[in-house]
This record gives C-alpha cells, sequence and structure tokens, in this order.
C-alpha cells in the first residue's frame, strides 16, 4: 500500500515538476522581451538536463522526510544544476541561449515547482484533516510497541506520508520496560494484539503493521493468517532494525520472497555521481589550492629541515589498508611516541587526539587548526582511494579497538570531511564515537555532501573544533 501510494505520488512530482520547467523556457524570453527563443532540441536538452539534476539531488525520495524549507532550498538547487548543465550543453553544441533567459529561466522554475508543492502539502493536509471529521482517513495500526514498533513509527511519522495516519499500537505489556524507548507523543497502546479485530473495526483501521521481534515467528505467522480475513493491507517489519545492515531490498527467488541485507550503502549511479564530482573538485582544489601548499611546505621545512609529507597508513572502504598523504604536523618520530601519549575515556576507551599534544610542532599546530595539513589527502581522493566527503580514514591500531556496530562506518568511500567533522570536529571526546558517521550512511545523498562541504569551508575559516 505504502509503495503504490507513493509510487503515485512521486510519478505525479515528476510530471509536473517536467511540465513547469519546460514552461519556464517559454516564459523567461517573454519576460526578457526576447521573444520566444525555446526549440524542440533546447526542450528536449533542457528535459535531459532537468531529469539528471533532480534525480542526482534526490528530489524524489519518499523515503526521507524532509521540510517544506529543505525542499525547497533542494528544488532551487536543482533547478541551478539542471541550469548550468544546460548552459555546458549549449557550449559544447555551439548554441545560444541570452544570459537574462538563462537566469531568469532558473528562477521561474525554481519558484513554480517549490509554489506548487508547496499548495500540494497544503492540500493534503487539509484533505486529511476533512478526512479526519468524516472518519475516513487511512489509518494505520502497529502491532508491537517495542523497539521494532516505536522505531517503524518514528521513522514513519518523520516522512510525514501524505493522506495516512498512525492510529496507534497494540501490545500485550501496556507497561512498558524503562529501558525501552518512550512512547511517541500523540501515539497511544489501544489495547492487547487479542483484540486487533475489534480495534479494526472500532478504528476503521485500513493497514495493520505487524512489528514483533524474530522469536515470535510462529505468533507472526498465525496473526498473517487470522488477519487474511479482515480488509485491511498487512506489512511485516523485519527484525534488523539494529543498525547492522544499512539499505534494504525485497526480492523474489523462484517466487519465494527474500530480503537482501548487505546491499552496498552507495551503488550504481549515485556512485558514479560521487566518483565524477571528487575527480572534478578534486581537480580544481588542487590548482588552487598549490600556491597555499608550496608556502606551508616552506615552513615546514624551515622549522626543523625535516621532511615536508607525510605518509600514514589508514583503513579505507570496505576495510581496505591503504596510504594516505598529508604535510607533517608533528616532530619527526612521533609515532614511536603514541604509546606515550595515549589517553582513555571514562569507558576506558582511547581518545585519540589530545588539545596539547606535545609531539606537535609549531607549524604543526597552525596548520591543524586550519586543516591545511589535509589538503594533500587530494591525492588520495584523485587516485579513488578516498572521496572528498565521508568518514574520515582510522589508523589500524584504532580500528582494531572497534566494536563490531563501528566498523559499518567502512560500508562507504572514506573522505576528507564528513558530518561529524561539520558538526563537532575534534571538540568530541571520543574519537572511537561513530554515530555520525552512521547518520551520514543512513541518509546519503549528492545533496548532503554538498550541504556539508558548504559547511566545511565555514568550520575550517574559523579554526573550530580542529587541534
Amino acid at each position: 500500500m505504502l509503495k503504490r501510494f507513493s509510487a503515485n505520488y512521486m510519478a505525479i512530482l515528476f510530471l509536473l515538476d517536467g511540465l513547469l520547467y519546460q514552461a519556464a523556457l517559454w516564459i523567461a524570453p517573454l519576460l526578457t522581451d526576447r521573444g520566444v527563443l525555446a526549440t524542440p532540441g533546447l526542450h528536449l536538452q533542457l528535459g535531459l538536463c532537468w531529469l539528471l539534476a533532480f534525480l542526482v539531488l534526490d528530489v524524489y525520495n519518499p523515503s526521507k522526510g524532509i521540510r517544506w524549507s529543505q525542499e525547497g532550498q533542494r528544488v532551487f538547487m536543482a533547478s541551478v544544476l539542471a541550469g548550468l548543465m544546460l548552459a555546458g550543453l549549449l557550449y559544447l553544441s555551439g548554441g545560444v541561449l541570452p544570459r537574462g533567459v538563462f537566469i531568469v529561466q532558473i528562477g521561474i522554475a525554481a519558484v513554480l515547482i517549490w509554489g506548487y508543492r508547496i499548495v500540494l502539502r497544503l492540500w493534503h493536509r487539509w484533505r486529511r484533516l476533512r478526512q479526519e471529521r468524516t472518519h475516513g482517513v487511512n489509518r494505520i495500526l502497529v502491532l508491537g510497541a517495542g523497539d521494532i514498533g516505536v522505531n517503524f513509527a518514528r521513522e514513519f511519522i518523520n516522512a510525514s506520508w501524505p493522506g495516512l495516519e498512525l492510529a496507534g499500537f497494540l501490545d500485550d505489556e501496556p507497561v512498558r520496560d524503562p529501558t525501552a524507548p518512550e512512547p511517541l507523543p500523540g501515539i497511544g497502546i489501544l489495547g492487547t494484539i487479542s483484540s486487533v479485530t475489534g480495534v479494526v473495526k472500532g478504528y476503521r483501521i485500513r493497514s495493520i503493521v505487524i512489528a514483533l521481534p524474530r522469536w515470535e515467528y510462529s505468533r507472526i505467522a498465525r496473526l498473517i493468517s487470522e488477519l487474511s480475513e479482515l480488509p485491511v493491507n498487512v506489512h511485516v517489519v523485519p527484525d534488523y532494525f539494529d543498525t547492522a545492515f544499512f539499505n534494504f531490498t525485497v526480492d523474489t527467488l523462484g517466487g519465494i520472497p527474500v530480503i537482501g541485507l548487505r546491499e552496498p550503502a552507495i551503488d550504481g549511479f549515485q556512485r558514479v555521481v560521487k566518483r565524477v564530482v571528487d575527480l572534478l573538485l578534486g581537480a580544481l582544489l588542487v590548482v588552487c589550492a598549490a600556491p597555499l601548499l608550496a608556502v606551508v611546505a616552506a615552513a615546514i621545512w624551515l622549522e626543523d629541515r625535516g621532511p615536508v609529507f607525510y605518509w600514514t597508513d589508514r583503513v579505507g572502504e570496505n576495510r581496505e589498508p591503504f596510504r594516505m598523504l598529508k604535510l607533517r604536523s608533528m616532530r619527526v618520530g612521533a609515532e614511536a611516541l603514541q604509546e606515550d601519549v595515549n589517553e582513555t575515556d571514562e569507558a576506558g576507551n582511547v581518545i585519540h587526539k589530545q588539545r596539547d599534544d606535545p609531539r606537535v610542532t609549531r607549524v604543526g599546530r597552525f596548520i591543524r587548526k586550519y586543516s591545511v595539513d589535509e589538503l594533500p589527502n587530494l591525492w588520495n581522493v584523485l587516485k579513488g582511494e578516498m572521496s572528498l566527503v565521508g568518514p574520515r580514514p582510522e589508523l589500524p591500531w584504532l580500528v582494531d579497538k572497534y566494536k563490531p556496530w563501528q566498523l559499518k562506518r567502512f560500508a562507504v568511500p572514506q573522505g576528507m570531511t564528513g558530518w561529524w567533522q561539520v558538526t563537532g570536529r575534534s571538540d568530541k571526546p571520543m574519537h572511537l564515537h561513530t554515530e555520525d558517521d552512521i547518520y551520514y550512511i543512513q541518509n546519503h545523498s549528492l545533496w548532503l555532501d554538498l550541504q556539508i562541504m558548504w559547511r566545511t569551508i565555514a568550520v575550517v575559516v574559523r579554526g573550530r573544533g580542529a587541534y
């Protein structure tokens, strides 16, 4: 039911976005006194650019609930990206589009698309309120108020599905374990699981989600059989939401439904786009940073006449080892003193970075504060060993101390900057604290990468949280 609903909703958005983006190409010349400049060939090129830009920036992913302001930012960036790609195509093909028309077209497209999406959101809200008054809302009931059910309900609410409402839970233990997640505000337990028939009729439930632990498999099978007699859609949430896996796939093998668990976190089209961005921006950054690197390299050499660059062993994607290049910020032989300066937190976990590490040189303290020492990482990015954005590559001896759940950070390319770098950098007390890296992997998109790169600029310029 959710899949069918989301597919129809996304199809409507896709069609309207395309029509309005093409309409903007007709309107822009009229507003700039240029007459009608659009040709079938130009419309075709614009359509291809629009499709690619909106897919790249994840505008049509219904599984990620976003606020209207976030949707507006994403639509605007996609419109700009489509316009830039069109400009590139016109340049290569020898086509011409006046600059004024080009800029106005992007603005009109963004306003039209975002405007109708706001109207669509308001319409869905009005329809939901109307359905609630007439008891016609499409209500969903969750069987099981444990971790699985609460996690599902939280994700469902965050996704803000238009036209759907979470009615509540059924659970055999109304008094919840104090260590379990708190019940969601406004979403209560309506009764026991055995009372499902009465609750379905009393609350006019249309869909049921079974969210029971895997050791209750036999009970789940009985429930599926019992619910087949009721006029409701039935869904089962697999008991795999322990962050052990990031991507699920549901498929059939010889007519038997199967769930894929260890699917790549970044795969296919997204991986290709990420690599293209790494190559283009990486090459540009190398050119721009070359003068600064030359000056800093001279300062490092003049301080102690030691080597300028420093090769360090790191662990990359899929736990593959590689050699990462940095500017040397510590005195020669600093690695041999690692055990002498190690500190641990209250839980006994090693804190990798200390604020007053005696091994850091004067120049090193400056280049660390502004992350200049990491600019040579661009070499690893161009080689494909790293990405511009991703979890930071870790030292092998620290990886050896990881708990099993922390190893999931190696499911994606390791990066020069990442989510925890722009939200805390080294200010975080535990270097082994990787929840932010897990968040990045679970929510990865090109849009998130662009946000992280933009926020990295401000963080680096202020020199916040780095030492």
